[in-house]
């Protein structure tokens, strides 16, 4: 189960929120093996003192329409599937709702299967059969 947090500037209307959480959850399942229905996040908006970074880190120049994709998911993709992960998110925000590529931050911390709990004060990835995980 990836959780993904999303963080991007107030001010923007609902839809375009959604259109970043619809955008990162395709990606992940079409690069990245997350299956459909393991679709977990929380969407933040901040106010501009509240939302800090560098405009141009490493050369890239970056806007107002920043935003913080946060992935934290089990272990075990390789650097290619990541790569792949991170230029689908992309490209999908690109599309809609219209950010640029600039603009777009994204970090993974990766965990065990163990560390998750999805309710019931169980860790249904140890107790539960891989085949009933979707």
């Amino acid at each position: 189960m990836p959780l993904v947090r999303i963080d991007l500037r107030k001010g923007k209307p609902a839809a375009y929120a959604r259109a970043i959480g619809e955008a990162v959850h395709r990606a992940m399942v079409e690069t990245i093996d997350v299956p459909v229905r393991d679709h977990f996040q929380v969407i933040t908006e901040h106010d501009s003192d509240h939302l800090i970074y560098d405009r141009s880190y490493l050369g890239v120049e970056r806007s107002d329409s920043v935003v913080f994709v946060q992935v934290v998911m089990s272990s075990g993709r390789d650097v290619a599937k990541k790569q792949s992960f991170y230029a689908r998110i992309a490209a999908l925000l690109r599309e809609n709702p219209g950010i640029a590529a600039e603009d777009v931050v994204i970090t993974l911390v990766e965990n065990e299967r163990e560390d998750w709990s999805f309710g019931k004060g169980e860790a249904q990835y140890v107790v539960l059969r891989r085949d009933q995980w979707k």
